[in-house]
């Protein structure tokens, strides 16, 4: 434990799912956590289960102006950044010839936009030494039916991670991508399924998983730790794939 003692944290999208699986572990970590969402009942509801060291600013990473608001409430508060955790993003189901114009820039600007300005907006904050984790998936290098804008999205994180190790190498500043597999969320909703076919879903995607099954935010959350502390300071620019063996085989 204690493996982020004094520091401070954001995680967007952090009222549930991973976010919030992560937030709480780096609360118990010994950090100080910002966490954003859009919807303010649930962001409310995210702190109050953290219970300490935990602040909810309500925003949506693809409005810039949310995003200004929000850094500038950190450095009243907290006056700097250790670690950014970008997580905040989701995707729904689409096949080729069925992918409409709003589909496509919901998806981009919340999963590419808004993590891009999420990083560069924070950059003022974050001392030499810090790490930024950017939440990409399995889907960054798998294909998936119906997935594709979603899935190009992911490449587009990976593809960031690795060029802005570069440009932020003069600040020793770590980043690295994160990569799930299946695990089931909130976030899932979003694909339209019904509880069924979501059940469905799940299942079909275990057989595939060396391990035999999907795997939980709080396996996640773990790992996202490990990249936001000092255990990996010698690890820059990579995807860790934390997906059961599933993008491996």
């Amino acid at each position: 434990m204690n493996k982020l003692q004094g520091k401070v944290a954001l995680v967007t999208g952090g009222n549930s799912g991973i976010g919030l699986a992560t937030a709480k572990q780096f609360v118990a970590e010994g950090a100080y956590v910002f966490i954003t969402g859009r919807r303010q009942a649930e962001l409310d509801a995210a702190v109050k289960a953290i219970g300490e060291n935990i602040r909810g600013v309500q925003s949506d990473v693809s409005n810039l102006a949310d995003l200004d608001r929000l850094f500038a409430t950190i450095q009243q508060e907290k006056g700097h950044l250790d670690v950014v955790f970008a997580n905040a993003g989701g995707g729904a189901i689409a096949p080729l010839g069925s992918i409409t114009e709003e589909h496509f820039d919901k998806t981009f600007d919340t999963n590419v936009k808004g993590l891009l300005f999420t990083v560069q907006k924070a950059l003022p904050l974050l001392p030499e030494g810090s790490s930024i984790v950017l939440n990409a998936s399995t889907a960054s290098i798998k294909g998936t039916p119906a997935f594709s804008v979603y899935s190009a999205t992911k490449a587009a994180v990976r593809s960031f991670a690795r060029n802005w190790t570069l440009d932020l190498k003069g600040r020793k500043i770590r980043v690295n991508a994160i990569s799930p597999g299946v695990v089931p969320t909130p976030g899932y909703d979003l694909l339209g399924l019904n509880e069924q076919q979501m059940q469905e879903f799940v299942d079909s995607q275990a057989i595939g998983i060396p391990l035999g099954r999907v795997g939980t935010p709080d396996e996640i959350a773990k790992a996202v730790v490990f990249l936001a502390s000092d255990d990996s300071s010698f690890v820059n620019g990579i995807e860790l794939f934390v997906d059961g063996g599933m993008a491996q085989i």
